[in-house]
């Protein structure tokens, strides 16, 4: 007699499912790129969801990045002031804004509020077959669903985070002037100091990437959902949950490579 086996009261990581959704993510991305070389953009689906990623997202991530930059200045003001560097606050507040907090922190927001919503949308198209029905028309998902959204991310995501920077700017300017009395012209002229115009071209090219792989990986996940109404569900978190993950580890990587060594620091700018 054949002994019967147990179920496993631990839960078990699917890693071969995600481990195919990452290679159908990846080859999602290169069919996004040999079709834009092509230039097949479809320009009403591209506008329409630019408005949903940008607009929509603008009011969450100006509020997000006003809060951030007066908490960060109320840990540094004090403690700059107390070694004699008051005047440096708001070089420090901007530059680690502009490297770091701007663009990852609104590459979060757009991946609660975006990726889990392409997700969701093409899940449930993918489950109730309705990208094969466009298929019978002739009509080509990667076009029609994906490249809108890839376009959307990448352009809006630069723009959102260049508000995001001008408002936690702002916030952490008000707060140094309210609470540790640095006047607003010495908080800007150490703004003007610090940074640099690499900085805002590093956030830009970090915005970029950032949006490809929230509209690649929410797109993708939402393409290769199964199991109906539940699937849709449990592929919008995994998305979610793969995107922060990546964002995070290319964020990294782009650190390492953009500003990598002590040349033009800022430390030699105090």
């Amino acid at each position: 007699m054949t002994e019967s086996r147990k179920p496993s009261l631990l839960p078990r990581f699917k890693f071969n499912t995600w481990s195919r959704r990452l290679g159908a993510a990846l080859l999602l991305g290169g069919q996004v790129l040999v079709h834009l070389l092509k230039g097949k953009i479809n320009r009403r689906n591209t506008l329409e969801q630019m408005s949903i990623v940008g607009p929509e997202s603008l009011l969450v991530a100006m509020l997000t990045a006003v809060f951030v930059g007066m908490v960060f200045t109320i840990q540094v003001a004090r403690e700059f002031i107390n070694f004699g560097l008051g005047s440096t606050v708001g070089g420090v507040l901007a530059v680690a804004l502009t490297r770091e907090l701007g663009p990852v922190l609104t590459a979060v927001i757009l991946t609660g509020r975006v990726c889990s919503a392409f997700t969701a949308e093409i899940g449930t198209m993918r489950v109730s077959e309705q990208i094969d029905a466009l298929q019978m028309l002739s009509t080509d998902p990667v076009d029609y669903l994906v490249i809108p959204r890839v376009i959307a991310c990448c352009v809006m995501l630069p723009v959102l985070t260049l508000f995001s920077l001008v408002g936690g700017i702002g916030g952490g300017m008000i707060v140094a002037s309210l609470m540790y009395n640095i006047p607003s012209g010495v908080f800007l002229d150490s703004v003007r100091s610090f940074l640099g115009l690499w900085d805002i071209w590093s956030a830009l090219l970090k915005a970029m990437v950032f949006g490809a792989i929230i509209a690649v990986i929410g797109s993708s996940w939402g393409m290769t959902t199964t199991g109906g109404a539940k699937g849709v569900g449990q592929s919008t978190t995994a998305a979610v949950v793969t995107t922060l993950v990546f964002i995070f580890i290319s964020n990294f990587f782009l650190s390492w490579v953009m500003f990598q060594g002590t040349g033009g620091s800022a430390v030699q700018k105090i």
